[in-house]
């Protein structure tokens, strides 16, 4: 047995097992079995065009040496991504736990008791520090987050504003950069106007319903919002709130100010940079618009013995229910991080958030009496740890700071911006003054003296108490807080304790090798917005991954940005949208959908401005080809895409296929195919055979980033050549396609970090091992399949009576017997 083969300790049965299996099912080998599941004219005529399999201990060597090229500089970057310092004791039991990344959603709330409660900590805390009083249990980043507010706000407009068609929404210029990009990806498919400008400076009238402003501002001011709320109001305009949430301890909150909705990210609470994610973005609101919030709410109830129980609410709000009239299509959130987070905030209590946002705000404090010193202008007369600084040569600062290994944000040739974090020391700040005053030609001065008191005016200051509850205050020792943690995570299930057969959702092992990189600080402490030269590793990984994906699809091109799998579909849904504009046909708007196609698709087709039509099912649950037929040709002249699950979410490779994705080009559409099953097509079918020109991959189902407990997950987009050119970009760092569209995620490489993983699964597996995955996993559907069907009825099954890489199971029969 070759012991560092990652291929057998991936790959489940032993091959004396699969012939055992093989012989249950009722085929000779593999090859007989695959042939009789998938349909001859879309199967692979060669094998994958991949390197052959790495050992393991190969590839830790090559994933260390690629580590080496991201170069770890002091940074000070800020634009909402800053460094942090994550305790081992979360590190340790949470984020290196597979107890905590492997488990799945908690659909399941008997078998979810322990990441429930951890998610109502999180809750908690944003609604605490927010002041707002509902909270939800994590949205994918800040501004993706901001996108979701000011859709909500559009949902909840009043009949008044319906009828005067209130459709502007003003982004002050403060907003991030990123953020704003996403809004105007957000805002064009549903006829949006954004309006910027400085929020001094607006007016307000019936034709607005809506508002955003950024708290402090991206470079670094903190303006009293208070006065500009209260006179959106009076103009039944709405206020969204992007607040910096480590902040937020000591400053005003923004139900203070009378916000209606808060957002931002909570990647300050421990988490690791990341290259740009993943970080748990939140969402806090009034309970008006409680059944318009996206995104999963913890809430408490009882259960049958009369006990406290968490579990999901308001659940009829959401895709997989509401569907085409979901408030979102978010489904893969960032659980496992907003759990990380929520635990640094039950580690530090109220009274270490509020010592660790002092110890920031008196260091930026000292490096602005420093500044005043040298005689430098800093234009932040409010600040909490961002300082906007004039300087005679920004370029000059960049060589002096670069050779000293240090980052700053260059805001133009004479203006650069500060952010200090923390990580940050009294050492630090002195290096950052020599710097300056080398760059001037002044006189550094040695800091004496250390003002500790905050310098935030008195009516900016936050008076109100939070982090009150007794889960802030009980475990501050290590000991009490990896009792805690413990005690939590013996309450779920996760791969730890046994298989979880979700189907599409894919779970498979996220194997130690794979995860390792993660902890590596070459890998996991790089902002996403520092020069290429400094994140040559990142580069190097994200475009070899970018390949395998291509490879593996048969597509020409792919895009890392995506940080879910919903939102891969809105990506791939905006890119042909942008085609169809390109070619003079953006009245293209009909969208096909199976009826038994995934919630997130229609919700999705929604959001990308389009009209859904459903399409039949057949009684053998297949794609009604004729009804497809009828509703496309009847479409011809509007039909912007199809939407198809492959194999379907029934379990079964439909041999019409290539008929139906014929069938859409003939009528002027284009097709997305949805790759939640692409765990069975890898190595032996693709996207591009069976004739998609887009697809969506989940990353964390077929290859192997962990669910931990409802996300991180990672959406990235893959597409056939004429659609290249409209891979979403990014603000700050060149992304995209040569006419791409604006940014679907806030960091340029979407929750870059976890990418390793898919990366080491790929590399580890190589051609041949990839191809064996995939026939293992249609091998075990089959074999669950036919030990089952002696006793219960399975739905679905191919033409020769196989299933893909899962089935469904009907258990009907027993609530027809009574027992529910």
């Amino acid at each position: 047995m070759q012991t560092d083969s990652f291929v057998l300790r991936h790959i489940g049965p032993s091959e004396d097992q699969v012939q055992e299996m093989l012989k249950t099912i009722g085929v000779k080998s593999l090859n007989e079995l695959i042939h009789n599941t998938i349909p001859d004219d879309i199967r692979l005529k060669s094998t994958l065009n991949l390197p052959e399999a790495m050992s393991e201990n190969k590839f830790a060597s090559h994933i260390q040496t690629l580590g080496n090229k991201n170069k770890q500089f002091k940074t000070y970057i800020g634009l909402g991504y800053h460094a942090t310092t994550l305790p081992a004791v979360i590190q340790r039991n949470i984020f290196e736990n597979p107890s905590w990344y492997t488990s799945y959603t908690p659909y399941q709330a008997e078998i979810s008791q322990g990441r429930l409660e951890a998610l109502l900590n999180y809750q908690t805390v944003i609604s605490d520090l927010t002041g707002l009083p509902i909270a939800n249990s994590s949205l994918l980043d800040e501004g993706t987050a901001a996108g979701e507010a000011m859709i909500m706000l559009l949902n909840g407009r009043s009949r008044g504003q319906k009828k005067a068609n209130a459709l502007k929404f003003f982004v002050s210029e403060e907003v991030l950069p990123q953020t704003i990009d996403i809004l105007k990806t957000r805002s064009e498919p549903l006829e949006i106007e954004l309006i910027f400008g400085n929020h001094q400076e607006i007016t307000f009238d019936e034709s607005f319903f809506g508002a955003i402003v950024q708290y402090p501002a991206k470079h670094g001011k903190i303006y009293d919002y208070t006065n500009f709320i209260n006179e959106a109001h009076q103009n039944e305009v709405k206020v969204v709130v992007a607040a910096d949430i480590l902040s937020l301890s000591i400053l005003k909150s923004p139900a203070e100010m009378g916000a209606d909705v808060a957002v931002g990210t909570t990647q300050r609470f421990g988490i690791p940079l990341g290259f740009g994610g993943p970080h748990a973005g939140y969402f806090a609101t009034h309970d008006t618009y409680k059944r318009l919030i996206p995104g999963r709410i913890i809430g408490v109830t009882v259960d049958t013995d009369g006990n406290r129980a968490l579990r999901m609410a308001l659940q009829t709000r959401e895709q997989h229910i509401k569907r085409e009239r979901a408030t979102s299509n978010i489904c893969t959130a960032q659980v496992l991080l907003a759990v990380m987070a929520g635990m640094y905030a039950v580690y530090h209590g109220g009274d270490g958030i509020k010592y660790i946002a002092r110890q920031i705000h008196s260091l930026t404090n000292i490096l602005d009496k420093a500044l005043l010193k040298l005689g430098l202008k800093q234009h932040n007369d409010t600040f909490f740890d961002t300082l906007k600084i004039s300087v005679s040569n920004a370029s000059k600062v960049k060589e002096l700071a670069e050779e000293k290994e240090v980052n700053f944000n260059y805001i133009n040739e004479n203006t650069v911006s500060i952010s200090i974090n923390e990580t940050t020391t009294l050492s630090d700040v002195e290096e950052i003054i020599d710097i300056l005053a080398h760059a001037e030609n002044l006189y550094s001065h040695k800091i004496t003296d250390c003002p500790v008191s905050l310098s935030i005016p008195k009516e900016l200051q936050r008076t109100s108490s939070y982090l009150t509850h007794e889960v802030f205050h009980k475990y501050h020792s290590e000991t009490e807080m990896m009792r805690y943690i413990k005690r939590l995570e013996r309450k779920d299930i996760s791969l730890t304790d046994s298989m979880i057969s979700l189907g599409s959702c894919t779970m498979k092992l996220n194997a130690a090798t794979e995860m390792l990189p993660l902890s590596m600080s070459n890998w996991n402490a790089i902002h996403p917005f520092v020069p290429v030269n400094q994140a040559q590793g990142y580069h190097e990984m994200l475009k070899g991954l970018e390949e395998q994906l291509n490879v593996i699809t048969g597509f020409s091109a792919t895009s890392l940005q995506p940080n879910s799998g919903a939102q891969g579909e809105y990506a791939g849904l905006m890119v042909i949208r942008a085609f169809h504009k390109a070619n003079n046909e953006e009245h293209r708007n009909i969208c096909l959908i199976p009826a038994s196609a995934h919630g997130t698709n229609p919700a999705s087709a929604v959001m990308a401005g389009m009209k859904v039509v459903v399409t039949k099912t057949s009684e053998s649950g297949n794609i009604d080809v004729d009804d497809l037929r009828e509703k496309a040709i009847k479409h011809k002249d509007n039909l912007a895409a199809l939407m198809v699950t492959y194999p379907s979410t029934h379990g079964v490779f439909e041999s019409a296929i290539k008929e139906i994705t014929k069938i859409t080009h003939e009528n002027g559409g284009q097709v997305y195919m949805d790759g939640a099953n692409m765990n069975a097509q890898v190595g032996l079918t693709n996207p591009a055979t069976i004739g998609a020109d887009v697809c969506h991959l989940n990353l964390h189902k077929t290859f192997a980033i962990p669910h931990g407990g409802g996300g991180p997950g990672v959406g990235p987009i893959c597409v056939a050549e004429h659609l290249a050119e409209f891979l979403p970009s990014n603000p700050i760092v060149k992304t995209g396609g040569t006419n791409a569209i604006t940014a679907i995620s806030a960091a340029p490489f979407g929750s870059a970090l976890v990418d390793l993983i898919s990366y080491s699964y790929i590399k580890m597996l190589g051609s041949t091992g990839l191809t064996q995955s995939t026939t293992i996993a249609i091998l075990n559907a089959n074999y669950l399949k036919a030990k089952l069907e002696k006793h219960y009825k399975i739905l679905y099954a191919g033409e020769k009576g196989f299933a893909a890489h899962e089935m469904i199971v009907d258990f009907r029969e027993f609530k027809e017997k009574g027992i529910e």
